[in-house]
């Protein structure tokens, strides 16, 4: 009798154990998630709706606007396949003016950048520094030209020169990751420090290198040596279009090469120091830095019908970026802040003939209105999501990534999501600020879609990343 009355307890356990609905496993699991103390002074957002029918399974706050981080890039990206398509390429043209006499250009030469983000980029074979230098080389010995008597001048094509959204905090803008657009980039407005620190903790770091060479920055270290463990606490703090930046925090003791990323502030300065350095090679002659200052000078957007202050540009070398969904590949799988920007400002350029950020994020926010969202679920400042002033509901996102799945170019944009805790999903961190958003196929072969945001969290962000991920694991 004893042994009939377990079974019985245990049949009526089974299905409360294991017949609780997708609902209710998140509901229990999302009421401990928020119960936890990191969340004491917290808010946070789930919802998640079923791929294919579209039923709500989970909602909490979903209309509530929080800051969503890099998650906010999964709305560039669609945005961006809806509006240029996956086959848009940015086109940089390098010509001249004046002419060709006894192998001499008695004339300039014009680089004529469109914003293309991956212009001198080491990601692409085709647009590496030296790729696009060896081209613009064999077009230069190809007109049997030995001498030129101008300059190398580039021209913003109807790009502001604001490289910084507003919004963006001091302590982003001079790191790798805070590099603004331009209408002429340059291998993503980055470049890398060497550090070396000494054994002893507290004792100052000093500056190795850089690569590539600056050009009319001076770099101050500031920065202090750490514990062995305590990694890379190094900020660079440097405006656009200064000429001096500090270094400042820590790195671990004993380091002879320690590597850090800043942003250049002046893409088109460093572009036009490189393509000299490149001159110089291919006609066996040397130009005085003063070339590039009066470069810069010289500077244009006035550029229109193949024509610069009334003179024809003739082609010398035109430069093809990889396609749009190359480039959001890298964008959304390596999170590259740049590349955001230089697409939010390109909806402006093709839409409204001059790119700006206030005007590409105008034209975002119009696109989804048209398409049902209200505009106040996307409070948008920048096209990657660096700014603390963003304010995007889970809802929002939810919709844009359903709308997603039913255009053509939807594998491209799949294939690009990052892979989290064995999900499909866009993460997003600044500062007290964690997100997650995407697709997962659970193993009964539901398929759902998902926005999960954090702001204003307590302790550590791999406490809260693994907390997050028990509640996504629901929908596994």
């Amino acid at each position: 009798m004893k042994n009939l009355f377990l079974i019985t307890v245990y049949l009526l356990l089974v299905p409360v154990s294991f017949g609780q609905s997708i609902q209710q496993k998140l509901q229990q699991a999302y009421r401990q998630f928020e119960a936890d103390s990191q969340m004491k002074h917290a808010i946070s957002s789930l919802y998640v709706i079923n791929a294919k029918t579209g039923e709500i399974i989970f909602d909490k706050n979903s209309q509530v606007g929080l800051a969503a981080a890099s998650t906010q890039k999964i709305i560039t990206a669609v945005t961006a396949f809806e509006l240029l398509g996956k086959d848009y390429r940015y086109k940089t043209v390098v010509g001249y003016t004046g002419e060709i006499n006894k192998a001499a250009l008695e004339g300039d030469i014009y680089v004529i950048g469109s914003g293309d983000p991956t212009f001198g980029s080491w990601r692409y074979a085709g647009t590496s520094e030296k790729s696009i230098f060896e081209k613009i080389s064999n077009a230069i010995t190809g007109r049997n030209i030995k001498a030129i008597e101008g300059y190398p001048i580039p021209v913003l094509q109807q790009w502001d020169t604001q490289l910084i959204p507003d919004g963006w905090i001091w302590q982003d803008l001079g790191n790798y990751y805070g590099a603004g657009a331009s209408g002429l980039n340059w291998r993503e407005n980055q470049f890398n420090i060497k550090l070396k620190s000494s054994d002893k903790i507290g004792t100052p770091v000093s500056i190795t290198g850089t690569d590539p060479k600056l050009y009319g920055v001076e770099l101050t270290s500031e920065l202090r040596a750490a514990g062995k463990n305590s990694g890379d606490n190094a900020y660079i703090y440097l405006p656009s279009y200064s000429t001096e930046e500090f270094i400042r925090g820590t790195i671990p003791i004993s380091e002879d090469s320690f590597n850090i990323s800043g942003s250049i502030p002046n893409p088109q300065k460093q572009f036009v120091y490189s393509f000299l350095q490149s001159l110089s090679k291919t006609l066996g002659t040397s130009f005085l830095l003063s070339s590039i200052d009066e470069a810069i000078k010289r500077q244009t957007p006035d550029f229109s019908n193949d024509k610069i202050g009334g003179k024809d540009v003739k082609s010398l070398y035109t430069h093809y970026s990889p396609t749009l969904d190359s480039i959001i590949y890298w964008f959304l799988k390596k999170s590259i802040n740049l590349y955001g920007e230089a697409l939010i400002k390109t909806f402006a350029y093709e839409k409204k003939g001059f790119a700006s950020t206030d005007s590409g994020v105008a034209i975002v926010r119009d696109f989804w209105r048209q398409k049902g969202l209200d505009e106040g679920e996307l409070n948008l400042y920048d096209g990657s999501g660096l700014s603390p002033l963003n304010r995007i509901t889970t809802h929002a996102q939810v919709e844009i990534l359903k709308y997603a799945k039913t255009k053509d170019w939807f594998s491209y944009f799949y294939d690009a999501l990052p892979e989290f805790n064995g999900m499909k999903m866009k993460s997003g961190t600044i500062s007290d600020v964690k997100a997650y958003c995407g697709y997962q196929k659970a193993k009964d072969g539901n398929e759902y879609i998902f926005s999960f945001i954090v702001n204003n969290y307590n302790g550590r962000n791999p406490d809260l990343i693994n907390k997050m991920y028990k509640v996504l694991d629901n929908l596994k």
